[in-house]
């Protein structure tokens, strides 16, 4: 791993780096609670076919971190990476996960210049989720979370006896037996910098999702899918396991993707490229050669 330095309009961002600049680039955006370093098994396993860049996005690790729940909308974060990507040397493949997959969707709705090809693990697309959990149905129960982070003073909760609640989060139904001492050593240096954890929230706060009380749906206002389409080949990979994301939230997403292959992992959650890097890795490496 090589850590590299990226001056994206006029601020800070850091990332990890495996492999050699002269191969194409593979962005590799984390999602919640993680950072950067949570790309190293795979990054690894694909140095060879890719130069694997993962930054700290926004608010995270060692990377620009603003106050403000302003200075986290999917719009802003998303323009991050294409600042990021231009550098690099556009178009390139563009990986994410939870809610850096939300980035990447919003990559490549927003920037299809950018963007050649899109792959997600576990995570979502905006509008298919969006109606799951505005359903009343099981992922709405599966989302409650999502309202108590947006509470105020949350990150002070989570933080609170060495970040037991956000452990207990962390790990809700979920196989963490991937997060050795060493890793989780590290995950907490990046959660304990100055105000990080409150900057990682304010990403749920700043999203206009909304999430329906159990049994209770909400009607949602009509959306426009030619706004919100993906034009380069899209490929799925998930975790059969994931309790946070329900099978749910894909239903309907060919109604967004005109080219998409999907990848199940039966022996899998939500945190599948820690689960499976090297089979995760093998799909990717046939898929994009």
């Amino acid at each position: 791993m090589t850590p590299r330095w990226f001056t994206i309009n006029g601020q800070k961002f850091f990332a990890r780096t495996w492999g050699d600049p002269s191969l194409p680039p593979l962005l590799m955006l984390h999602g919640f609670p993680e950072y950067s370093g949570a790309w190293a098994e795979l990054a690894s396993d694909l140095q060879d076919t890719f130069y694997c860049i993962a930054p700290d996005q926004r608010g995270y690790g060692q990377s620009y971190c603003p106050s403000g729940i302003e200075n986290y909308r999917t719009g802003v974060l998303a323009a991050d990476m294409a600042a990021l990507i231009t550098e690099l040397g556009a178009p390139c493949v563009v990986m994410g996960h939870d809610w850096g997959a939300s980035v990447a969707y919003g990559l490549a709705m927003f920037f299809p210049d950018l963007v050649s090809r899109l792959i997600i693990a576990n995570g979502v697309h905006p509008v298919p989720f969006q109606r799951a959990m505005a359903a009343g149905g099981a992922q709405s129960a599966a989302s409650q979370y999502i309202n108590v982070l947006r509470e105020e003073g949350s990150e002070d909760r989570f933080a609170a006896d060495d970040f037991n609640k956000l452990m207990q989060l962390f790990s809700a139904n979920m196989d963490l037996n991937w997060l050795t001492p060493d890793k989780l050593t590290e995950y907490k240096t990046e959660w304990s910098r100055k105000g990080r954890l409150q900057a990682m929230i304010n990403w749920y706060r700043a999203s206009p999702l909304v999430v329906a009380d159990p049994d209770v749906p909400l009607e949602l206002p009509p959306m426009d899918p030619a706004r919100l389409q993906v034009r380069c080949p899209h490929l799925l990979i998930w975790g059969m396991g994931d309790t946070a994301l329900l099978l749910e939230t894909r239903e309907g997403l060919r109604e967004f993707v005109g080219d998409l292959t999907v990848h199940e992992i039966e022996s899998a959650d939500h945190w599948v490229l820690h689960q499976q890097a090297g089979e995760a890795a093998k799909v990717v490496r046939e898929w994009t050669t």
